[in-house]
This record gives C-alpha cells, structure tokens and sequence, in this order.
C-alpha cells in the first residue's frame, strides 16, 4: 500500500500540471484599443451618474403631471372671548367646530405640460450620457495610443543602445589593436550616454502612460497591448452630407433646447390660473343645526403683463438663445470634422512619404558612412551622425503615426454605439 504522503506529493504534482495547461489570465491577455474601450465605458461611474439623473427625472415627471394633494384644514370658529359664554363650544349659536377639505384643480394641459418638461430633462440627460461617452471613448483611445507609441519608443531605443554597445565594444577593441583612435571611441561612448539618458525618460513616459491607460481600464498597469485596428476607415469618413445632428453634442444642445421648450409651455399654461374647490362641515351645539360650506376660488392675475406674460417672453427668449447657440454649434461642429479628417488623411500621405522616400535615404547614409569609416576615408564621427538622424526619424515617424492615429480615434468615436455606447 502506498503511503500517505507519496500519494498527497503525487497529488500535487498532477494538480501543478492540470493548473499549468489552463490558459493564461485574461491580464495577460493582449488588450485591444476596443477593448480597452469597452472597460472605460463598463466601469465609468460618471455615465452612472448621468442614468441616474435621467432616472430622477422620469420619477418627477409623473409626480409633475398630477393634481396636488387636497388639503385637510381643522377649525373652531366664533369661539366668544368674553362675557357669560366665554369659551364655551356649544351655548353660542355662532360657535363651530369645522372640518374642510379643499383641492386645487389645475387643468389637464397644464398638468401634462408640467410632465413633459420633466420628460424632456430625461431625454437631457440620456443626451449628456451619450455626449460623455463619446468623450470618454475618444480619451480612452488616445490613452491607449499614446502608451504603444510610448512603448514602440521605448523598443526603440532598446535596439540602438543594444548596437550603440556594440559598436563601444568594437572601438575599443580597434583603439587596445592599435587599429583605432582615441576620439572614435570616445564618440561612441558619448553616442550610447545620450541613448541611456533618453531611455531614462522615456521609461518614465512608458510607465505613465500605462498608469494613464490603466485608471480607465481597471487593468494592470503591464498588460500587453494588441495589434491597432485599421485606421484606413473611419466613421466620419463620408460624404458632406454628414448626419451633423447626430454627433453626441449637438444632440445634448438640442435635447437643451427642448426643455427650454417646455418650460415655455409651462409658463404659457400658467397663464391660466388655478381653481381651487372647497367643502366644510361645521357642527355647532346641540341646540343648533350643523352646517355644511361650498366654496371655490382662484388666483387674481391682476398685473398678468408684469408677470405671468414677462415671465412666458423670458422662456421663449431662452428657448431662442438655445436655437441660436446650436444652429452655430453645427457650422463649427462641420468645420473641425472637415478639417480633422483632412488632416487625418495628410497625416496618412505623410506616413506613405516617410516609409517610400526619408526612410530608404536615411538607411542609405549609414550604409556609405559605415562603408567610408571601414574604408579609413571617414571618420565614426558620420557614422555616428547617420545614426542619430536615422534614429530622429524613426521618433518622428512614432510622433506622426500617434497625430495620425489619435486624429482617426477623434473621428471614429464622434458617435458612440447607440445601444451599448461602444463601437463595434
């Protein structure tokens, strides 16, 4: 019979090796810009806040749209003061005690305006969710392409330090042959000091844009990014006759202007006023009768021109206001969408004239340098300027693809996925 603790160690063992063949985490899990996107807007408590507040509203507009509630009023009128029959309930003839109710009777236009004011407030702030999640989809891809550009920069870097200590090596091999100089050696070390001291900034660029990226995900901060989507196409990449309306800003404006409406509604019913109908039982002595009282009112709207009516000229002003603001909203909305995809695609032709032309020239002079210093009719001094200007390049090519890109992002998420808020 086996014994007990090589059976537990075998145990373990088979344990360790179905735990090694289950897949990794989803943290290691390589993070695509969709993706990254679609965890912003689940964990984004500011969409939250905006679903509650159109949540709030919907409560208030049926709460809005009904009578007010009757009022219950208690009384003992004519009690006498003075004399024989001070402040006694029941000798006096005039003496009651009463019990009223009363109920004030708006009118149902007025009533389903006052809702529908809270309707549209609703339908405000389901607009301002969506204009927040179109904000929030813009930043997270930004976030996410500033941290593979960060991180390409970083790779970059890398791989000239690596052939920067290589070529150090090789100086001073050739300077301790007899081979070499002095001065070439020493730019090579001055060549890879520069390198190091960028790689120290860039590594604390590298990490803040991970941190950047990770407080909107939730994620490590080191999870491995993806490949890009295609950023040939984009959603504003269409025809002039784009929907403007559509875009999530324009929207809230719009969605502004139609509670502005509404309260304007609201003021032009409060033009009417307000009847109020009241009944009271009174009971008087047991020697008297008891009574009931009938009574109805309304409001004396004595200064309407000073009021109600200057009240409707500022709601309608308002509502104006509004329409004015948005009808310029859309001419500028239309110009920077034009001209950010103007700029998207320059940005694309540059890239193309970069990778067709500079890349191949700049790849060109290090090989003549290298060729001249090994021939002795150069010295390092151009080998080492050939591959710095080749090295600037690469950055700027990083710098440029990051404009182009984060100019396709700001295009691409101009309007969120109308169910889930997230692109596709």
């Amino acid at each position: 019979m086996e014994h007990p603790s090589l059976f537990l160690a075998r145990a373990v063992l088979a344990l360790a090796g179905l735990l090694a063949d289950l897949p990794t985490a989803a943290a290691d899990d390589p993070l695509s810009l969709n993706a990254a996107v679609s965890a912003a807007v689940a964990r984004s408590r500011s969409l939250d806040a905006s679903a509650a507040a159109a949540q709030g509203a919907r409560e208030m507009a049926v709460a809005a749209a009904q009578r007010p509630d009757p009022v219950l009023r208690l009384s003992l009128d004519n009690l006498p003061v003075d004399g024989p029959e001070r402040f006694s309930t029941t000798r006096d003839f005039m003496t009651m005690r009463s019990i009223a109710l009363m109920q004030t009777l708006p009118n149902a236009d007025k009533r389903r305006a006052r809702g529908e004011r809270f309707e549209r407030e609703a339908e405000a702030a389901m607009s301002e969710r969506a204009l927040r999640v179109a904000q929030l989809q813009t930043e997270v891809a930004q976030a996410w392409l500033e941290r593979r550009m960060q991180e390409q920069r970083w790779a970059l870097l890398q791989a000239q330090i690596s052939e920067a200590r290589v070529l150090v090596q090789t100086t001073e091999a050739a300077l301790r042959g007899g081979r070499g100089s002095t001065a070439d050696a020493l730019d090579a070390r001055e060549a890879l000091a520069q390198l190091e001291q960028g790689l120290i900034g860039a590594r604390a660029e590298r990490t803040n844009a991970r941190l950047t990226l990770a407080r909107f995900t939730g994620g490590p901060p080191d999870q491995p990014l993806a490949d890009p989507p295609t950023m040939r196409q984009t959603t504003a990449a269409v025809g002039e006759a784009y929907p403007w309306l559509n875009l999530p800003d324009l929207a809230a404006l719009q969605a502004r202007e139609a509670v502005a409406r509404a309260e304007a509604e609201v003021a032009r019913q409060e033009l009417q006023p307000d009847w109020s109908a009241e009944i009271m039982f009174s009971q008087r002595g047991s020697a008297f009768s008891n009574m009931v009282s009938i009574g109805v009112s309304v409001p004396l709207q004595w200064d309407k021109p000073q009021r109600q009516q200057r009240e409707l000229a500022a709601r309608l002003a308002r509502v104006n206001e509004l329409e004015a603001e948005r009808e310029e909203q859309i001419r500028e909305r239309a110009l920077q969408v034009q001209r950010g995809r103007q700029d998207w695609q320059a940005g694309q032709a540059r890239l193309a004239h970069l990778d067709a032309q500079r890349h191949p020239l700049a790849t060109q002079r290090i090989e003549v340098a290298l060729a001249a210093y090994r021939g002795g009719r150069e010295g390092l001094g151009a080998v080492l300027q050939a591959r710095r200007d080749a090295l600037n390049l690469a950055l700027e090519r990083l710098a440029l693809e990051r404009d182009t890109a984060g100019l396709w992002s700001q295009l691409e998420y101009l309007i969120p996925d109308s169910a889930t808020g997230v692109k596709p």
